[in-house]
């Protein structure tokens, strides 16, 4: 398996000469706006959506709307999928698949794990490269490589073949040929961004029972939280090592702390829906025998929720 590989657009801006044609299939908001991304980066650039007046400012600005998947496959060296969910994805597939050899496929459909293997492996029975990937942005960042990044899973051949035409939607990141390694990513990513606003919207209740207003608490709260990520590498080498021996911040240090945000939450008349979940964690690690370990510890009743 690959080591992860990032590329950014400033590195490999492509020539507009040279510019692969590629195909956009798909036209909600962001299959729009990769396809304008495209288009913007010098590619020639074919478009096909069940409703077609979707494609219609993609035309304006230079776009091919094709009037058969299969018409959108043939106009394409790299043929991108953007639609609502697998099933949508297959049933446009399944009938072009013979005309899809030879040619890089990327999905960028919210797949699955299993899903992302399921379709990869659809793909190698039809000769096919395929490639899945995960947007981590929404629409209206699509094509700046400071706000917006991809992780791409799947054939290496695509992702090095179309290395530059992908730096036009933002920052890529390779994880490798295992092609459920991208939703994976994705999805752990999303949980941790989930669990940050979750806790976040718990700091601001609380502050708020006292008239500090959002705004106030954001201004405290974006520097704090930055400091806090400096900590992230070290709770990764604890869980990569499986060794959580520590002589500071231990389990029931933390224990401690959020005892005391969750009676204060009480005594404040705020949920502690947040909290609590995160201090039953702790409390199964201390009461079988690990108090002394690192908060790090956390992820083995994560990974074994009955242990």
């Amino acid at each position: 398996m690959r080591k992860m590989e990032t590329t950014n657009m400033n590195e490999y801006a492509p020539q507009p000469a040279e510019a692969t044609p590629v195909t956009v299939i798909g036209l909600g908001s962001m299959g729009q706006a990769i396809a304008g991304a495209f288009l913007a980066g010098g590619h020639p650039t074919t478009v096909w959506n069940r409703t077609a007046s979707k494609a219609d400012a993609l035309v304006s600005k230079g776009a091919t709307l094709a009037t058969t998947p299969a018409e959108a496959v043939e106009a394409g060296e790299l043929v991108v999928v953007c639609v609502l969910d697998r099933d949508a994805a297959q049933e446009i597939l399944n009938p072009v698949a013979g005309l899809l050899a030879g040619r890089g496929l990327l999905v960028l459909t919210s797949l699955s794990p299993t899903e992302a293997n399921e379709t990869s492996a659809w793909a190698a029975q039809e000769n096919i490269a395929f490639l899945g990937g995960a947007i981590m942005a929404t629409p209206d960042l699509i094509g700046n490589p400071e706000e917006a990044s991809l992780l791409y899973a799947g054939s290496s051949t695509v992702f090095e073949k179309h290395k530059a035409a992908l730096a036009l939607l933002g920052t890529s990141t390779y994880l490798g040929d295992v092609a459920a390694r991208a939703s994976l990513l994705e999805t752990g990513l999303l949980a941790s961004m989930y669990s940050m606003f979750a806790g976040f919207f718990h700091g601001a209740a609380l502050v708020g029972t006292q008239g500090v207003t959002a705004e106030e608490f954001t201004a405290l709260a974006v520097p704090w939280l930055k400091a806090m990520t400096t900590f992230l590498p070290g709770q990764a080498e604890f869980i990569d090592k499986g060794d959580y021996t520590t002589d500071v911040q231990s389990l029931a240090f933390n224990k401690g702390g959020l005892d005391h945000i969750i009676h204060i939450s009480e005594d404040q008349g705020i949920g502690t829906d947040v909290m609590k979940p995160i201090a039953e964690l702790i409390d199964r690690q201390v009461e079988a025998g690990h108090g002394d370990d690192s908060l790090a510890r956390l992820i083995e009743g994560i990974k074994n929720p009955k242990a």
